[in-house]
C-alpha cells in the first residue's frame, strides 16, 4: 500500500471501526453472560423467539420515523409478556406459548415489510452492520449492558437457584415465575442491544453458542458465565475484523453472519477438542 492508502485506510479504521468494535464488545458481554442462564434452563428455543419477534417493532419504527430501539424493545417486551401471561395457564405448555408469539410477531413483522414494497430497506435491520454503530448507539449498548449486569448482581442467587431446583426455591419463598419473567424481561434488553450489530435473525447466537461453548468446559455457572463471556466478546470482536478485512477484498460478508460464523467455529473447535480427548482417556491403553 502506497502512503496515501494507508492514511485513508487509517482514518477509516478509527473512525468506524473504533465504534463497532467498543458496541461488538458490550453487546456479545451482555449477550454471552445472559447465555448461561438460557443454557442452563434450557430456553434456547425462548430466546430465539424473543430475538426474531422484535421484527414487527423494528418495521413500525422504521415506517414511523422513531427510534429502531424503541420499537425493537416494545415488541420484545410485548413478547415476554405475552409468552409469560400464556405458559402461566395450566392448558398450555410454555414452548406452545413461545410457538404462538413466534408465529404472530414474525408474521405481523413480514406483513408490514410487505407494505413498503421493498425488503432491501431492511437488510441492514435483519443481519445487521456494525459498521454504521454512532455515538448514540454506543451510549444506548452501554446504558442496556450496565442495567442488565446491575440486575445480574442484585438476582444472581436467586436466578441460579430457580435454574435448577424450583421446588427447593418455592420451599425457600422464591417465584421461580417471576425470576423467569425477570429473565425473559432481560434477554428483550439484550436482544435490543444487539439489533444494530448483528440483526433481528441472528442475535439469538451470540445469546446460545457462546454459552453453550462454554458449558462444554465450565463445571459452575459462574464459570460457564465467566467463560461464556470471553467465548462471546472473542467471536463479536473476531468477526467484525473479519467481515471488515474480507470487505477490503471485495468479499461482502455481512457483519451479523461473520460474527454468528467465528462463535460457531468456537463452538465445534471445543465441541471436537473436548470428543478427542474424551476418546482418547478412555481407550485401551496399549502394553
Amino acid at each position: 500500500m502506497n502512503e496515501l492508502t494507508m492514511e485513508i485506510f487509517a482514518e477509516d479504521f478509527s473512525d468506524f471501526l473504533y465504534r463497532a468494535l467498543l458496541g461488538i464488545a458490550l453487546a456479545a458481554l451482555n449477550c454471552s453472560v445472559l447465555g448461561a442462564y438460557v443454557v442452563t434452563r434450557k430456553m434456547a428455543f425462548v430466546s430465539t423467539a424473543l430475538t426474531h419477534t422484535i421484527l414487527p417493532g423494528i418495521v413500525a419504527a422504521f415506517l414511523l420515523g422513531f427510534s429502531l430501539y424503541w420499537g425493537a424493545l416494545g415488541a420484545a417486551v410485548l413478547t415476554a409478556a405475552g409468552i409469560g401471561a400464556l405458559a402461566g395457564r395450566r392448558e398450555l405448555r410454555e414452548d406452545t406459548a413461545v410457538g404462538v408469539m413466534f408465529s404472530l410477531m414474525f408474521a405481523l413483522g413480514v406483513w408490514m415489510m410487505a407494505q413498503t414494497g421493498s425488503y432491501r430497506d431492511f437488510q441492514a435491520l435483519l443481519f445487521g452492520n456494525a459498521i454504521g454503530v454512532t455515538d448514540a448507539d454506543l451510549l444506548m449498548i452501554g446504558g442496556v449492558t450496565a442495567v442488565i449486569f446491575a440486575l445480574l448482581v442484585l438476582f444472581h442467587n436467586r436466578l441460579e437457584l430457580t435454574s435448577y431446583d424450583e421446588e427447593y426455591a418455592r420451599q425457600c419463598g422464591l417465584s421461580p415465575e417471576r425470576m423467569r419473567l425477570l429473565l425473559l424481561v432481560l434477554v428483550a434488553l439484550s436482544t435490543v442491544s444487539c439489533v444494530r450489530l448483528v440483526g433481528a435473525l441472528l442475535t439469538t447466537a451470540l445469546l446460545v453458542t457462546p454459552a453453550a461453548t462454554a458449558a462444554l468446559l465450565a463445571r459452575t455457572l459462574r464459570g460457564m458465565m465467566a467463560l461464556s463471556a470471553v467465548f462471546g466478546v472473542a467471536g463479536g470482536v473476531g468477526g467484525l475484523l473479519v467481515s471488515y478485512f474480507l470487505g477490503l477484498w471485495q468479499i461482502r460478508v455481512p457483519s451479523g453472519a461473520a460474527v454468528v460464523v467465528v462463535c460457531s467455529v468456537f463452538f465445534f473447535a471445543v465441541f471436537a477438542g473436548k470428543f478427542l480427548w474424551q476418546r482418547r482417556r478412555i481407550s485401551p491403553t496399549t502394553p
